[in-house]
């Protein structure tokens, strides 16, 4: 296996940060980049696209600094997420502010293009593409990817169906580079396990949720805090994509989360969540199964110091086992 080399030495736990719809902002990433994971947001969060470049100057400018005052210790890189899908109409602006500010790992979803990622190359930066099973592992690696984002059953949002005890070893028969896992990794254990599967990083995205730098009603953050995995409900009606979401909030939006219709992926729609008046990840809440582990709101520094603690407590105890 072989992580990253541009974060080789920079994290304080080998976690990225999954980057949030509509909650993931230049506050959250700095944060926890700061703290040592990796922090990320979708392009599309920043609206209009001059939004985009105000955001990339903010994090670099901040992450320079820092790293700057803090030689011996400096922050993790950041990522950009990209919706590669034909319903993106501003991935090539998008695309050449990542090149203005030589975005160091840009992770790729619904779609992979061989231009992109030679693009990214072009500035040194690094690419992850997120797949769901071994027939979209084997698309994103021929169109150039750097490394895989197996996201399996139990991920919040737009996730696949697979157990990652399945979907991990069987990539590994044929690709010995980056891995990020996805899928209900909330805890320093989580993170452990991940990697004693074959990854080489955790990729944690509900309970970043609940933290205070995340962009999120305090109605979806206490959510997080009090739900458990049995509060999930995947379904493909918001997005045309299957995914999991918070039971309360789709009880909220005056639906039943135990009889909900399936939707024609046509209706893709990532900016509305287009097959109900209820608005995806705004209404309806991208969750995952993780969040039983969850029992406070905290800063993001707090969570990952957490998080470490929690991994290095777990390297013991199988090594005292």
């Amino acid at each position: 296996m072989a992580g990253l080399d541009i974060l080789e030495g920079r994290l304080s736990v080998p976690v990225i940060a999954a980057p949030l719809f509509i909650i993931s902002n230049p506050k959250s990433v700095i944060a926890q980049c700061k703290a040592g994971v990796v922090g990320s947001f979708p392009s599309l969060n920043a609206r209009p696209v001059s939004q985009l470049d105000e955001w990339l100057d903010e994090i670099t400018s901040e992450l320079d600094s820092y790293n700057a005052a803090n030689p011996d210790k400096p922050a993790a890189p950041f990522a950009v997420n990209q919706i590669v899908h034909r319903s993106n109409d501003r991935l090539e602006q998008d695309l050449a502010l990542c090149e203005k500010y030589k975005v160091p790992l840009v992770i790729t979803s619904l779609g992979a293009r061989v231009e992109l990622n030679d693009a990214v190359h072009s500035w040194g930066g690094k690419t992850l593409h997120d797949i769901i099973n071994i027939k979209f592992a084997h698309k994103a690696l021929e169109k150039g990817a750097d490394g895989l984002i197996p996201v399996c059953a139990g991920a919040g949002g737009h996730a696949g169906t697979l157990s990652p005890f399945a979907l991990i070893a069987e990539i590994r028969q044929f690709f010995d580079g980056p891995i990020a896992l996805s899928g209900s990794i909330s805890t320093g254990g989580g993170v452990l396990a991940a990697q004693a599967m074959g990854a080489d990083y955790a990729y944690i995205g509900s309970a970043f949720i609940a933290t205070e730098e995340a962009r999120a009603s305090e109605d979806y953050k206490q959510g997080i805090v009090k739900g458990k995995a049995e509060d999930i409900v995947y379904s493909s009606l918001f997005t045309g994509v299957s995914g999991n979401y918070l039971r309360e909030s789709i009880e909220n939006a005056g639906l039943d989360p135990d009889n909900l219709p399936e939707s024609d992926p046509s209706a893709m729609n990532f900016g509305s969540g287009g097959n109900t008046d209820a608005k995806a990840w705004k209404d309806i809440w991208g969750c995952g199964q993780g969040i039983g582990s969850i029992d406070k709101l905290q800063s993001a520094g707090a969570y990952v110091h957490q998080l470490a603690a929690e991994y290095e407590a777990a390297k013991q105890r199988v090594m005292g086992g």
